[in-house]
């Protein structure tokens, strides 16, 4: 959609719905668009001239960005070469989906099962095979480096994350944010430190996504962890593991400047959720939070919300069968609840930093953790969607850092390594063809070989799924101003 308006994020502005020019009111064709409630159909009403009708699809007005920290193998995922010799090809074979001539691994049943309701993209690629630059451009959607971009470091000079630019140019439902992001951030646990791209950045802190921290991690450092992915956390003996689930939403952290005193620092601000909504609820009725904190007291209060909203790991045992009772499951589940309940952009890390990072038994850890889970939790959330009515008008979007190396390396066990030249991303609902493929990769999967495409049309695609005018601008903390747009949206996909 090319809507004729601009928006402008002003950053030390409050929360505000960006205004429209009454030629995108009529082209827009419903009040959906940017998450116009039914409040505002008065207002639509008197802008439009009487008459007037559209009969254009309704925008999407969701999206879900699932995203798999460390570099997935797109030979070992969505994009499997199984005529290349055995070093590049690898243990894995291929399957047949539900369209005729697409195959993906043989690892992956239920997605085979409903191609119908997803698209690859095989060509999309960018120059770092970088952990901190990949994070940065992929979370981001800018293939250019900040100014200044010192590696892993979240910094006030970093372009801002899609999830943050997502929070500053679209209304969510009522009193719920626009964007969030869960169950962790993704850190570097050596050291602590957030991973850049994940931020505001240059828009401005107070436009930060919420961070809802609700797994705990259960190793220190980084790289492939098994199980992670099983809902588990060591209990400090040496390969041995609790079986108490360790999923807890929500821990919310608020951005850096809404708050003075106690609240100002970037933490959870309490560990039990009950003690955490009386604090909010106190400071708020002495003035210590601003406007765009008391969005999260309002998503956060009324046992409604905390019971039926967050409260994923007791769901019913069908659901929990479903979707997998680990990490991965349990956020699929509440991104589905979130994008039912009215949030704008859900961004769901499958993993903690580095956990596709697959350098030493590729294989073995695809196979037995990371796979099956990812197969059988996106295969759940694109079910309920669908179930639920939801999946046309959410877009659904699987990606990485980067893929990785055609070669197989020569390790212990073997592995494959960074590799930025070319990914697969999956994009599901939204009006995406199923069975679709845009592009296509090389015969050894190392660079794309039609059809190329970049971070900036990744960004683009999401940004006008949610209805954001090719227009829009938005200025940094120096009141410089930059375009929404740095790419064309992917071509092919709808």
């Amino acid at each position: 959609m090319n809507v004729d308006a601009t928006i402008k994020s002003n950053p030390v502005d409050s929360h505000r719905h960006p205004a429209l020019a009454r030629r995108a009111l009529l082209q827009a064709g419903g009040i959906g668009l940017l998450g116009l409630g039914m409040h505002h159909l008065g207002q639509l009403r008197a802008l439009a001239s009487p008459g007037i009708a559209t009969a254009r699809r309704p925008p999407v007005r969701s999206v879900v960005f699932v995203f798999l920290s460390g570099g997935a193998p797109q030979h070992d995922t969505f994009d499997p070469k199984p005529e290349a010799p055995d070093n590049i090809r690898g243990d894995f074979g291929p399957i047949a989906t539900q369209t005729p001539g697409v195959e993906i691994s043989e690892h992956l049943p239920r997605l085979a099962q409903r191609s119908s309701r997803w698209a690859l993209c095989r060509s999309l690629g960018h120059k770092s095979d970088d952990h901190d630059a990949g994070h940065q451009i992929m979370l981001s959607g800018r293939s250019d480096l900040p100014s200044g971009f010192k590696g892993f470091l979240s910094q006030a000079t970093n372009w801002p994350a899609i999830a943050a630019m997502v929070n500053s140019a679209v209304s969510g439902n009522g009193n719920l944010p626009p964007a969030v992001v869960l169950p962790e951030k993704i850190i570097r646990t050596d050291n602590m430190q957030p991973w850049s791209g994940q931020f505001a950045g240059l828009l401005g802190a107070q436009w930060d996504p919420w961070f809802i921290e609700a797994a705990e991690w259960c190793q220190r450092g980084w790289g492939p962890c098994p199980h992670c992915y099983d809902g588990v956390v060591n209990d400090g003996t040496p390969h041995k593991h609790t079986t108490v689930p360790r999923f807890n939403p929500p821990s919310l952290t608020l951005p850096e400047e809404v708050g003075s005193g106690r609240f100002s620092e970037r933490a959870a601000l309490l560990a039990h959720f009950d003690a955490q909504r009386r604090l909010m609820e106190r400071a708020a009725s002495v003035g210590e939070y601003s406007r765009h904190a008391q969005n999260a007291i309002s998503l956060l209060t009324g046992s409604r919300t905390r019971e039926a909203l967050f409260d994923v790991v007791h769901a019913d045992p069908a659901t929990l069968d479903r979707y997998g009772r680990n990490k991965y499951g349990w956020s699929a589940l509440l991104a589905v609840r979130l994008i039912e309940a009215g949030v704008r952009l859900v961004q769901v890390n499958f993993g903690k930093a580095s956990s596709w990072d697959t350098h030493v038994a590729n294989f073995e850890i695809l196979k037995n953790n990371l796979l099956p889970s990812t197969d059988r939790a996106l295969s759940a959330l694109l079910d309920d969607l669908h179930d639920r009515g939801l999946l046309e008008s959410t877009l659904v979007v699987v990606a990485s850092e980067f893929g990785r190396t055609p070669r197989i390396n020569g390790a212990s066990k073997p592995g494959r390594d960074h590799w930025g030249a070319v990914q697969t991303v999956l994009f599901a609902g939204g009006g995406v063809r199923g069975g679709n493929l845009v592009g296509s990769s090389d015969k050894i999967g190392g660079f794309p070989a039609s059809n190329p495409q970049t971070p900036e049309n990744l960004a683009a695609t999401i940004y006008e799924a949610l209805g954001i005018p090719r227009t829009a601008e938005w200025h940094d903390t120096l009141q410089r101003t930059h375009q929404f747009y740095a790419g064309e949206p992917i071509g092919g996909l709808f």
